[in-house]
């Protein structure tokens, strides 16, 4: 009966395929291929249809996307403090904005607030959140879809994250947390005792998603909780070798101990977690790692004993900047790796009590007895910082010269090379200087000193020499390779002052080449579909994914810096947007401003509360743009900026400093959060500038030397004169980042000029000697934060991030 009815049916189909002129009938199998040929168009046909569909759907979901985003483009001031503050106050704005609204607007508000939630700990909250933002609309139901899935596993509701995450890569082909929901899910089926759920999940993650330590931490507990130990332990052994800073490493000793694995980890293992934590600037528990593999009973009385004793001791000092008496008496007087290591933190000790002469009777016996140690490479230029402090230079020379010579390779030798250098310039050996500038060049070509080294030796053709013509070959080397250095404004101050003379060529100058200029495109599309997502995701301040969701269009190599530093500006994070600019663009102090363009220099030079800003400066009698330039430098305009030393926001100012000038100007009390306003900590940092600036007969080398060392060192300094000018001063500073710092912002408040079109006031002004020794009539009030050069002891300074 079936076949009788299949034959009629395709009788009657071929009779009217006929009748239309379509086709003839061939028998049966005839029938059933013109049935299919009719059935559907050509081929030709079929794709064009095909191509018009995606085109219709692509536009349709970018008419989607950017009606979302300009429905939601009120609430993003909104989201971004919630983001921030997480304050009752800033979750009530951000709710009446979610009621009063609907669709893609409630959405993305009701996603903010989730968000917020999630990262409170308030699951519950953020589940209802979610829930609604889901009612609401679905242009970002993948994010949604994910961050409730989180917020259920974290409240054990396993079955409700699994029905949400379990056919993600379908609903959501498209989205960036396509991996991250997968790797979601497999947790998930960890968390409720299904580890072949898990490892399914796992497997089926490409190859790329595998790497992570999440990803790696999930396997090894499902493969454990499976019964392969083997497996989960070299999975353990990875992350733990491997991942040693990330917190999955963290949790291994726990997971370790709970679920009773065979076999701890090598000794081999231990020791590279240790210096991983250390690389990774964990040295309190580098030196626990060290410490309890020097006490293991096998290893009691052995040489490895010593050696991680010693190693403990060195992590411990890097914490703390201070060599433990305690821990260096354990150590024994070998031979070895271990006994170098051992003379060194006794060096470091005698630095600790400020005893030049036994530092350098330490550093003779390293020299001695390890001459090709890394220990006794970092003896020498821990006591060449030692002594330059102190302003013994033949001393200092000496170490910096060592180590240059005897450690070539060393990360430190260009440095040491250039403050022997300098040293012999301070010295008045001009000879000997010169020739050390020239090495400088041809032995450090890619290293910063390169710069100095031209301009200086310039001086000396110039100055010494009488060699104008030379001088200007360095001056103008530098000024077409370096062009917005600090020394490339110097130099072209020198040129203009040799009108008419004409440049040498000299060999030594010609392999000479600055950074080329990168190649950037300020091309950003309209049309694509991840950036209208990413400031979609901005309004929702869900910032974590902006860059992200740039990065997964496949055209956006070129673009994505600008854009997500566009995205970022857009609400104000410019210090975001400045250092996605950074990462972006290395090159830029070296080459004309016309050479880059425009956009990205304002992402770069910003100017946030500038009304504000040009208002205290001027009240204060400050150049608006040197003000700009140094909060760049302090805080990278980061209002929330809280440094190790405690200073707090744009301009970086301690609570009790802040606590004194709210005083002087009639203030209320000011407290250390208060200064996060940025309109508090622009007046009072302003005020403490001009102070400064007062102090120091208005030379601004000086006063930002004192904003981040002390004024007290700064007239330790100039007593080290005399100077023949102000950047013989700045260069003799002996703290390597108070000199780089007062270059920076002398250097960058010119940028500023030049962007904003101002007229040029110069801040690099001449001094005489006798300036140089101008007494200040009280202290600066700010004196108490940490400061130190690279490997210099720390001393009580006002910079606010200075290490060792």
């Amino acid at each position: 009966m079936g076949n009788f009815s299949w034959r009629a049916s395709a009788t009657l189909r071929c009779a009217r395929m006929a009748v239309l002129g379509l086709t003839t009938c061939w028998g049966l199998a005839g029938v059933a291929r013109a049935t299919k040929t009719a059935a559907k168009p050509s081929k030709p046909l079929a794709a064009h249809s095909q191509k018009t569909a995606v085109r219709h759907n692509h536009s349709a979901r970018l008419r989607r996307l950017r009606r979302a985003f300009v429905a939601s483009t009120e609430l993003r001031p909104m989201a971004q403090q919630l983001h921030t503050l997480h304050t009752p106050e800033a979750y009530a704005g951000v709710t009446r904005y979610a009621s009063r609204h609907s669709g893609d607007a409630a959405e993305a508000a009701y996603l903010a607030l989730g968000n917020a939630y999630l990262q409170d700990q308030r699951y519950a909250d953020a589940v209802t959140a979610f829930k609604e933002a889901r009612k609401a609309g679905s242009v970002l139901a993948d994010f949604t879809t994910y961050l409730q899935a989180k917020a259920d596993l974290a409240q054990q509701l396993y079955a409700e994250a699994e029905n949400l995450l379990a056919k993600f890569d379908t609903q959501y082909p498209e989205s960036i947390l396509t991996n991250k929901a997968e790797l979601l899910l497999a947790q998930v089926y960890v968390a409720d005792g299904d580890p072949q759920s898990a490892l399914q999940t796992l497997a089926a993650m490409p190859e790329t998603a595998r790497t992570s330590s999440a990803y790696l931490f999930a396997e090894a507990q499902a493969q454990q909780m499976a019964g392969n130990v083997d497996a989960a332990e070299r999975l353990y052994g990875t992350i733990y070798t491997g991942y040693a800073a990330s917190p999955e490493a963290a949790q291994i000793s726990a997971q370790l101990h709970t679920l009773e694995l065979r076999h701890p980890f090598t000794v081999e293992q231990r020791v590279r977690n240790a210096e991983d934590l250390a690389a990774a600037g964990q040295f309190s528990a580098a030196s626990a790692q060290y410490n309890a593999l020097a006490n293991s009973p096998a290893l009691a009385g052995s040489p490895q004993m010593n050696l991680y004793l010693a190693k403990a001791a060195y992590y411990e000092f890097r914490q703390e900047h201070h060599v433990d008496i305690t821990q260096l008496a354990l150590l024994s007087d070998t031979n070895d790796e271990a006994g170098a290591l051992r003379l060194y933190l006794t060096l470091e000790s005698a630095r600790d009590q400020n005893n030049p002469q036994q530092v350098q009777s330490w550093l003779t016996q390293m020299q001695q007895r390890f001459p090709q140690s890394r220990w006794t490479e970092r003896a020498l230029f821990s006591a060449g910082n030692m002594a330059l402090v102190a302003n013994d230079l033949p001393t200092a020379a000496q170490s910096y010269s060592a180590l240059a010579t005897e450690f070539p390779a060393s990360s430190r030798a260009a440095a040491s090379h250039w403050h022997a250098a300098w040293i012999a310039y301070r010295l008045g050996k001009i000879p000997d200087a010169a020739s050390l500038f020239q090495q400088q060049v041809a032995r450090y070509p890619s290293q910063p000193q390169v710069a100095a080294a031209l301009y200086w030796r310039g001086r000396i053709y110039e100055d010494a020499e009488k060699n104008n013509a030379a001088a200007a070959a360095c001056y103008e080397k530098l000024n077409a390779n370096f062009h917005h250095y600090y020394y490339a404004d110097l130099a072209r101050a020198r040129l203009a002052q040799m009108p008419g003379v004409q440049a040498a060529r000299l060999a030594w100058l010609e392999p000479v080449h600055g950074p080329k200029p990168p190649a950037l495109t300020t091309d950003v599309p309209d049309d694509d579909t991840h950036l209208i997502r990413a400031r979609l995701l901005a309004n929702a301040a869900l910032n974590e994914y902006i860059a992200p969701e740039i990065q997964a269009s496949p055209e956006s190599r070129a673009w994505a810096p600008l854009a997500e530093a566009q995205i970022y500006s857009s609400y104000g994070e410019d210090f975001h947007a400045l250092e996605a600019m950074k990462q972006a663009v290395h090159s830029y102090f070296a080459v004309p401003i016309a050479e880059i363009p425009r956009a990205y220099w304002l992402l770069l030079f910003p100017r946030p509360d500038w009304p504000v800003l040009t208002q205290d400066a001027k009240r204060n009698g400050l150049d608006p743009y040197l003000v700009a330039s140094l909060i760049r430098q302090e805080s990278e305009f980061n209002p929330g900026a809280v440094s190790y030393a405690n200073a707090f926001g744009l301009m970086q100012l301690l609570p009790r400093v802040g606590r004194d000038l709210g005083r002087k100007a009639h203030m209320a009390r000011v407290t250390a959060n208060s200064l996060l306003n940025p309109q508090i900590n622009l007046r009072l940092g302003t005020m403490y500038l001009h102070q400064l600036m007062d102090e120091f007969n208005n030379q601004p080398e000086y006063a930002l030397a004192a904003y981040n060392a002390g004024d007290d060192r700064v007239k330790s300094w100039q007593a080290n004169g005399p100077y023949a000018d102000l950047p013989e001063f700045v260069e003799s500073i002996p703290f390597t980042q108070t000199r780089e710092y007062v270059q920076a912002i002398l250097r960058n408040a010119e940028i500023y000029r030049k962007l904003y079109e101002q007229p040029q006031v110069h801040t690099q002004a001449k001094s005489t000697a006798a300036d140089e020794k101008t007494d200040a009539p009280q202290n600066s009030p700010q004196d108490a934060n940490k400061v130190a050069a690279p490997d210099t002891k720390p001393a009580d300074s006002p910079a606010a991030s200075m290490a060792r």
